[in-house]
This record gives structure tokens, sequence and C-alpha cells, in this order.
């Protein structure tokens, strides 16, 4: 029998019903509707609404539930159930009839599936950000392997300026941490209870909502009744603030596979992360990072999908709204495994340093460098920009790099050019030379690494 059967001739036509309901996507908010319901019970008590007695049995039945159910929640699907709610229901009533059928006094499903879905939000931000905790670890750990190794640093996909690949790692590390400050920031605006606002006007028993927050370890009740049951500005700013991570996992991947073609060759990449090809023998492809670089677009389409969602839905619950968990779930899953994986990928990684730094020194990265140095030697910057791009012009011609050049040829191209020129266009003086504040000098990231492994260590102490 549907919990809402009373008004009805006729029952739900068997398609519709099947269109209808959505246990086998909310089937997974068992332990949090368990959760909500024992506290609701609680509060009932406390209004005096229903007997000591009664709360016992209702809490005790509903724990037997959810351990009954917690190793094999998929056998919740074989059910023909609405919802979870609706499944939760049911079973209390068979266990003790119409002690069962009180549970539902003064809540409505509108505030009892946000409810739930606002504690399974918490419970995953805390999992996601251990994750994203995991991945810079390893960033850390790669930047301190390979500390001293240069490579390219590249704009416009042209090699720029050399920088130490401990560099590279620490960017993806600031990334990684605005991610996790963005969840953090966001677990407050989550953590709200809006139960007890009924199906939209609040409930007509008098109860104390800041208590039942208490039961479920809300911070925060809900100051609206409307508000409370028909936004979910919450999933839409998870579901941003996990496109937003993923996109960085996008471009970290992006980079690797770079990193990792035979053109390049600065990295190689562990077996247990690439696959080979069913024709090509000799191919080992960086399949594990294509992925995660093609999932971002489903994260992506479930953000733009509730966006469009919600844009024209009036106060205050619609049915509509039914489609808010399916992309949720699958998003904060999908940034889950991402970052899993990224961390795997990087636990393997291998890189080349003599072709690291080789192709930094032939890419005339150190040319901005020369620049300097004529600036130094009194010429305007503009000028020796112009002079330092003739010399990379003739080395290109030689195929020589510009440490190569001889000074009589290169004073050909400026007389203020002495021998101390090649001191200063080394690939280390130039590293060395980047010594602002989070540059990619030595001694910069060293420091920058030091800072990390406290921040680290802060965040795992909280």
């Amino acid at each position: 029998m549907a919990l809402w059967g009373g008004r009805f001739l006729k029952k739900p036509n068997s398609l519709f019903k099947k269109f209808n309901n959505s246990l086998k996507i909310d089937y997974v908010l068992i332990k949090e509707d368990i959760k909500g319901s024992i506290a609701w019970s609680k509060i009932l008590l406390d209004s005096k609404i229903i007997k000591k007695n009664e709360q016992k049995q209702l809490e005790t039945s509903l724990n037997l539930i959810y351990k009954e159910i917690k190793n094999t929640p998929k056998k919740i699907l074989l059910s023909n159930s609405e919802d979870i709610h609706s499944w939760v229901e049911k079973k209390l009533i068979y266990m003790l009839g119409d002690i069962g059928k009180k549970i539902h006094t003064g809540r409505s499903r509108n505030d009892q599936v946000t409810t739930d879905l606002r504690l399974w939000c918490k419970k995953k931000i805390n999992s996601i950000k251990k994750n994203i905790l995991n991945l810079k670890k390893s960033l850390l750990c790669l930047s301190e392997k390979y500390f001293s190794v240069i490579i390219p640093g590249y704009t416009h996909l042209q090699q720029a300026q050399p920088i130490l690949f401990s560099h590279w790692c620490l960017a993806y590390f600031e990334m990684l941490s605005r991610d996790f400050d963005r969840l953090s920031d966001s677990f407050k605006r989550v953590d709200i209870n809006p139960l007890g606002s009924g199906a939209l006007a609040g409930t007509g028993w008098k109860i104390n909502r800041n208590k039942l927050s208490n039961f479920m370890n809300f911070s925060k009740t809900s100051r609206n009744s409307l508000d409370s049951v028909s936004d979910r500005d919450y999933v839409i700013e998870l579901l941003s603030i996990s496109s937003i991570g993923m996109m960085h996992l996008s471009r970290f991947s992006e980079d690797l596979i770079f990193f990792n073609s035979v053109e390049c060759n600065f990295i190689e990449l562990s077996d247990d992360v690439t696959s080979g090809s069913s024709l090509m023998p000799q191919k080992k492809n960086p399949d594990a990072l294509e992925l995660i670089r093609g999932k971002t677009g489903r994260v992506y389409g479930s953000l733009i999908n509730i966006l469009v969602l919600f844009k024209g839905l009036p106060l205050s619950y619609n049915k509509d709204m039914q489609e808010d968990k399916e992309g949720l779930f699958d998003s904060l899953k999908t940034w889950k495994d991402c970052l899993k994986i990224s961390k795997i990928i990087l636990l393997g990684l291998k890189l080349n340093q003599h072709v690291c730094e080789k192709s930094a020194e032939k890419g005339y990265s150190n040319s901005t460098d020369l620049a300097d140095y004529l600036v130094k030697k009194g010429i305007s910057f503009r000028d020796s920009h112009h002079i330092s791009g003739k010399i990379v012009l003739y080395a290109i011609s030689k195929k020589k790099s510009l440490s190569q050049l001889n000074l009589n040829k290169l004073q050909n191209f400026c007389k203020l050019i002495k021998n101390d020129i090649y001191k200063y266009i080394t690939l280390k003086k130039c590293l060395k030379q980047k010594n602002s504040k989070g540059g990619t000098s030595p001694k910069q990231v060293l420091s920058a690494i030091k800072k990390y492994k406290i921040d680290i260590l802060k965040k795992n102490i909280n």
C-alpha cells in the first residue's frame, strides 16, 4: 500500500509507478534515513506525542532494520516500495503494527528527504577531503624525491622558462588545497537541519527543533520551512566544487599525458595504470589519465543538469527535485575515484631526469635570463629582449643551445656581453634567480615544501 493512497480510487498505472519510484537511486540513503527516523522518534517522545515504550520499540526496530541490511543494501531493491522512506516505514509497520504507523506524525517526505541528503553530503564531504589530503601527500613526496630535477615550463604548449619539477608538483598541491578549502567551507551550509519543516509550512506539533538538530549532530537548524524543503543549493554547490576539482585533475592528467608521450619522454607511467593496444604490440597507453580527463565531462553535465532543473521551479517542493540525487551520487563517486587513481599514478611514476634537463636546455628557455643579463649591463629591457631574440634565432640556425655559442659570436650581437654570460644562463643559475616569493628557485620551493608539510600535519590532526 502506498503511503499516500487513501485519497485515490484507482491504483497507479504500472508504467507510471516504475517511472515515479526513486528507490533504485535513493536506497543508498538507508543509514541516513534510519538516523533521521530515530531522531524523529526521540523528538516525538520529547513532545509527548508518543510514549516512552513506543519510542524504545521504534528505535530498537530501526536499528534492527539497519543491522539486517547494512552489509547487503541492494536487497532493498527487491521491494516495490516507492522510495527509501516508504521502505523503512513499511518495515516498521510490519514489525510493530500500529506503533510503526506513528513514526511519520508531523513529518513529511519533503523535509525527510532533504534531511537524509544533507546527512549523506556531510559524510561524503569528509570522505573526499581525506582523499584530497592523500593525493596532496603523494605530490609532496614526489616533489621531494625529484626536488632538483629541471624541466621546461610551458606557455601556449611551447617551452617558456625552466622550472623545477617539484614546482610543477606544488602547483597542483595548491589547486588541491583550494578544493579542500572549498569543501570545508561548504560543510557549514550543508550542516543545517531541515527536519521539522513539514511539507512546506512547518508542523503543528510543539517540537523543539534545536534539540532535534542535536540528535542528528547538525550544528544549526533551518530558519524557513519553505526554503528548507524546496532548495538544493547545497547540492549545486557540491557539484560546482566537484566540477572545479575534476577540472584540476583533468589538467593534471593532460600534463602527464603530454609528459608521457614519446616526443616528450619526461616520465614513465607504471604498467599497472596503463594498457596496450589490441593491434600494435609496442603501445603503452595512459588510459587511467585519459579516463580521468574524460570523466570530467560527466561531472560538468550533472552540474548543468541541476542548474537547469531548478532555474524555473516555483516554491515549494516539486517532483522535478527527485532528479537531484543521481547526478550528485555519481559525481561525488567519480571525483573520489579519480582522486584515488591519481594517487596510484603518482606512486608508480618515474621521472627521466636527463631527458627533462636536456629538453629544457635545447628549448632556449633561458633566453629571458639572457635578456635580463643585458638589462644589468645597462640596456633597456625592450632592446635586450630584441637582442636576445636575434641570438636565439641564430642559435636555432646553427642547431646549438645558447651556452654552446662562443663569446665572439655573442659579442657580434652586443659588445656588452662578457665571459660571465655562461654562468648567468646555465639552467641552475636561471632557477636560482627566480627567488621571488612563490618562484621556482630551489630556496623558494624548499621553503614551500616545509610549509606544506606543516599544513598536511595540521589537516591530519583536525
